[in-house]
This record gives structure tokens, C-alpha cells and sequence, in this order.
């Protein structure tokens, strides 16, 4: 579903080349979650921010469905770190957002289903102001499903909840994953959560990022994996490569 082929990015600054992304070869099947893990600075948003289409210019291809990125043709879900709320919409309008951009009428009853199964649908005329860092979550959650997108990235989600919510939020996105089955890309910086949520584990290097290493993980939402040994196992070799592939300077 997603194809990316020798995939560099670059941009010049005080007259200066910054080599972001170097040669990034990825192949992710039609229906699978991947984490993609990297340290700060790395490329890992530039790479989703390329797979969206915001971002052009760069060298070799990114092709969805074997045809190059274009949003106006495909359905490509993206949400921010910071959720991509706006502040002077509500909560039933910023899920809504999704469907509207497209020119498409959403369905009521579909809105409001979404709403009721991740916990929201009480606040649906608040303002994002009024909400907390995890309803804020649900409701990027609920747009990006709304949209039932051929491709869904994620951009660190999760990292500014605390641990309980983290986890919470981390089943609500299983929860809806299990049902679209959407081709998805999770970039975060947390082990645990790299070998919880992705079928296929991708680290980058540092700055210009390009890709050490790649996982198929064989413990990808086995309920409470976190307990059992694999998992204790596979978390230590990730944080080997980790300290491996990070500390290059």
C-alpha cells in the first residue's frame, strides 16, 4: 500500500544543504500498523509529512497504491503531534473536518458513533479549550476513522499523555484499527510502544535518518504481552540497536 524508493530529503538553509532523510526504501502491505522509532531530529515527521503530500520536492518516490501521493485523490488521515484541533471549532465540527474538506456530507449517525464509542460524545458542542490532553486524542481519533482513510499517520500521538492514559489511548486505536484495518504509520519515540501497536518496527538513524534496521513483530497487540517475557526480550534488543544507531554523531 505504501511504497517509498530510495526516498532523500533536503533543504538549504543560510545558503547551507541539511540532509534530512537519506535513501529511504520502505515497503508497508496494505492493512499493517508501522512504528517507525528514531531520535529527535531524525527525519521521522518529515517522512510522514512527505507521505501526506504536505511536503514536496523531495528525491525518489512515494507512491500510495502504486501511484504518487496526491491528497485530492487519495484519503490520507494525518494527525499532528499537537492533535490539528482548531481552537474555534467544536469537538462534532472538528471531527467532521475530515469529511467537509473533501467536499463530501458526513453522516450524522456515523458522527455520532464514533463519538459515543471513544467517550466524547457528551462534549460534542465544546471547544477543544475545554477538553483534556486524552478527549483532545479521542477527538483526533474519531476524525482521522471518520474519514475511513486509505492511509492513516500518526505523529507521536500519544507522547504528551501521562502513562495510564497513553496506554488507554493505545487500545481505543487498536479498538477502531481492528475494525477499517487502515494501512497505518506510527512514528514514536517509545519502545514499548513501537512493539505494542506495530506489526512492522522501522528505526531510523540520526540526522539524515535512513533506515538501520527493520522488524516484523511477532507481539503486536497480544494483550498483556507487556508482562511476558518476549516482550521484555524484544524491548531489550530495540534499545540495543537503539544505543547503536543513535549514537552516531
Amino acid at each position: 500500500m505504501i511504497d517509498l524508493q530510495h526516498l532523500s530529503y533536503a533543504y538549504t538553509v543560510d545558503k547551507k544543504c541539511v540532509q534530512v532523510l537519506r535513501d529511504i526504501n520502505l515497503h508497508v502491505p496494505q492493512g499493517v500498523v508501522c512504528a517507525v522509532i528514531g531520535a529527535s531530529g531524525c527525519g521521522k515527521s518529515t517522512l510522514l509529512k512527505i507521505i501526506a503530500g504536505i511536503l514536496q520536492g523531495y528525491e525518489g518516490r512515494a507512491l500510495l497504491a502504486g501511484t504518487p501521493v496526491s491528497p485530492a485523490q487519495q484519503r490520507i488521515g494525518f494527525m499532528p503531534q499537537n492533535y490539528g484541533l482548531l481552537p474555534w471549532k467544536t469537538v462534532r465540527e472538528n471531527i467532521e473536518l475530515g469529511i467537509k474538506i473533501r467536499h463530501e456530507k458526513p453522516r450524522k449517525q456515523d458522527t455520532i458513533s464514533l463519538m459515543q464509542r471513544l467517550g466524547i460524545h457528551t462534549f460534542s458542542e465544546r471547544y477543544p479549550h475545554e477538553l483534556s490532553g486524552g478527549q483532545q486524542q479521542r477527538v483526533g481519533l474519531a476524525r482521522a476513522f471518520l474519514l475511513r482513510p486509505d492511509v492513516l499517520l500518526m505523529d507521536e500521538p500519544f507522547s504528551a499523555l501521562d502513562a495510564i492514559t497513553r496506554e488507554e489511548m493505545q487500545e481505543v486505536f487498536l479498538s477502531l484499527w481492528k475494525e477499517q484495518h487502515v494501512t497505518t504509520i506510527l512514528v514514536t519515540h517509545y519502545v514499548e510502544e513501537a512493539l505494542y501497536l506495530g506489526q512492522k518496527i522501522v528505526m531510523l538513524t540520526r540526522t539524515p535518518g535512513h533506515i538501520a534496521e527493520i522488524l516484523d513483530n511477532p507481539l503486536f497487540a497480544s494483550g498483556d504481552i507487556r508482562e511476558d517475557a518476549a516482550f521484555f526480550h524484544m524491548s531489550r534488543h530495540l534499545r540495543t540497536m537503539i544505543k547503536k544507531n543513535w549514537s552516531i554523531t
